[in-house]
């Protein structure tokens, strides 16, 4: 299945242009980064270029650029193993035309085998590197600790924790608070942290396709709940921009985190933006 995106190449082109002085991000929808290093050190994190499965999921933002333009990454990661998050039409063109390496707990890896991304793309199998919680990864001038994460939909989760000179970046998936995220924000100091956010709503059942209480991320005080845990400096919802049924106003968690220690900031972003760590 080709992807197409209406964006054209403007954001890959603005990727592999840029020079940050420490480290660039930009926000690709869903949960999807792309990280840029002043070395020129360049890392996904869950990219998503597909539309979901209509009518059960049906995606709300533009496909922002067709994978086959990525021109430069060292490792693409996988949270965990969701359609949205391990997806071959997505990721392999990436892995393929750039050599870099897919990086992802075993449950995710599974789904790139049983997809066939070494039979469908020209993907080579010692491009697939499995990791699991307690690990690190040095990849160019990131070190990369793969950390528990509290995801109760998937089979086998894992955050994120990229340290570089510049700062220190977390990506949690889809996890919710709990026990794991109180470790983590012991143990780093972290800048910015990504958390997925959203309503809960009436999603057709998988198999029925009968409307079905949904809930797949955190609410308005859970995600906050879990900035503290994690004692963020900047929290960066996500997610709440992707799924019909189940988007969020990101603006309404100012009320919901002001008069807590953290985060200490709120950063709003929307598909395509650029922060810097």
């Amino acid at each position: 299945m080709a992807i197409h995106s209406d964006w054209g190449d403007w954001l890959p082109t603005a990727v592999a242009d840029a020079s940050p002085d420490g480290v660039a991000l930009w926000y690709l929808g869903c949960n999807g980064f792309v990280l840029k290093a002043s070395d020129g050190t360049t890392l996904f994190v869950d990219p998503y270029l597909g539309t979901g499965d209509p009518p059960r999921t049906v995606r709300m933002i533009p496909v922002p650029f067709e994978p086959g333009d990525v021109q430069e990454a060292d490792a693409v990661f996988a949270t965990h193993e969701h359609s949205d998050h391990v997806h071959g039409a997505s990721q392999a063109p990436i892995l393929a035309e750039t050599g870099a390496d897919y990086v992802g707990p075993d449950d995710s890896l599974a789904i790139a085998e049983t997809e066939g991304w070494t039979d469908e793309w020209a993907v080579e199998d010692d491009q697939f590197a499995e990791i699991t919680e307690g690990d690190t990864l040095a990849i160019g001038s990131f070190t990369v600790h793969v950390e528990p994460a509290n995801d109760p939909d998937a089979t086998h989760p894992v955050s994120y924790v990229f340290e570089h000179d510049a700062g220190t970046f977390f990506h949690g998936g889809d996890a919710r608070p709990g026990a794991p995220f109180e470790a983590i924000g012991r143990d780093y100091d972290i800048d910015l942290g990504v958390l997925a956010y959203g309503t809960d709503g009436m999603i057709p059942d998988k198999q029925t396709r009968e409307p079905k209480y949904t809930k797949w991320y955190s609410d308005e005080n859970e995600i906050c709940e879990a900035a503290r845990q994690l004692q963020l400096d900047r929290l960066l919802p996500t997610h709440w921009d992707m799924w019909k049924g189940l988007t969020a106003d990101p603006t309404a968690l100012h009320d919901h985190c002001r008069s807590f220690e953290y985060p200490n900031r709120l950063e709003i972003v929307e598909i395509g933006d650029r922060v810097d760590l």
